[in-house]
């Protein structure tokens, strides 16, 4: 049996209620082999996590959930440029984290506008060394997907493929038992069908215990 790799992860970085220490001490009881730590727009958690997952011997995967502005970066006019897509970043190599690091740097002091945004045309100059990932309902998959535009859907795929490669993209089912993502799965296995961008199953994971629950809701 292959063991399971989590790769969509939230710390108290950003909307997360544990320490990256913390996910890392229960990633290895539960018995993971690697770990993805994706903070939503930032990196302040990368040292932490890094250092923590080679304590207990978990593979580290550096990465970021980041925000792609509709337009552009530059762009910030509320009625069109107030709600980002999600799009999760995970390094490759030490190409891919200087280019997350660059990108997720340009989102504060360029794209910044409610949260901190890149645009297309950064991710194009710098996704050498990373691979993507559809992210969960606030991504720009399931954002057409849930507007009835499965052709649209399809298109960004194909999209973000040919600009990561064969193996640099992927497309994320998740089930957190809301309504919207029987409906964003369905469509997600449809372009996987139909254009063999491969899938991968993540957990939009913000806290690591179920009694947390009441805490993330405090939180957030």
């Amino acid at each position: 049996m292959e063991k399971y790799c989590d790769l969509h992860t939230h710390s108290h970085y950003s909307d997360g209620s544990d320490s990256p220490a913390e996910v890392i001490r229960k990633a290895k009881k539960m018995g993971l082999c690697a770990i993805a730590l994706t903070d939503h727009g930032v990196m302040y958690g990368v040292i932490d996590f890094y250092r923590a997952c080679k304590a207990e011997g978990i593979k580290p995967i550096i990465g970021c959930e980041v925000y792609v502005a509709p337009r552009t970066r530059f762009d910030k006019v509320h009625e069109f440029d107030s709600e980002a897509r999600h799009l999760i970043l995970l390094c490759r190599n030490e190409q891919g984290y200087r280019n997350l690091s660059y990108m997720v740097s340009q989102a504060f002091l360029e794209g910044f506008y409610i949260k901190p945004r890149i645009d297309m045309e950064l991710l194009r100059e710098h996704c050498g060394g990373l691979i993507a990932c559809s992210a969960c309902l606030g991504g720009e998959i399931p954002r057409r997907l849930q507007a009835g535009d499965y052709e649209g859907a399809k298109a960004h795929a194909l999209e973000m493929r040919e600009l990561f490669g064969e193996d640099g993209y992927y497309l994320e089912l998740q089930d957190h038992g809301i309504t919207e993502q029987q409906q964003v799965n369905a469509g997600i296995l449809r372009i996987h069908e139909e254009t063999g961008i491969p899938i991968i199953a993540t957990n939009d994971c913000h806290y690591i215990r179920k009694e947390d629950a009441e805490m993330q809701d405090i939180l957030m």
